[in-house]
């Protein structure tokens, strides 16, 4: 499971076993997990965040888009 970023307690990452799926980042915190698609960005799933912590979350992936998308293509191209 490759770590692309530990921020404000949230850790982003991937699963190297998931190149087949369009890219997308898996974001956990306290118990809690969430997975958003890149592009277009968009929530996928949610399993205890609230929702003011889904905003927080998904403007960090507005910010850091490009480096979790470079990130992913790096990883599958090999």
């Amino acid at each position: 499971m490759p770590t692309v970023l530990r921020w404000e307690g949230f850790r982003f990452y991937f699963y190297s076993h998931e190149p087949n799926e369009p890219p997308h980042i898996h974001v956990d915190a306290g118990g809690a997990s969430a997975k958003f698609w890149l592009r277009p960005l968009a929530l996928a799933r949610n399993h205890g965040f609230a929702a003011h912590e889904l905003r927080v979350i998904r403007d960090k992936l507005a910010i850091e888009q490009r480096r979790f998308e470079e990130a992913w293509n790096e990883y599958f191209s090999h």
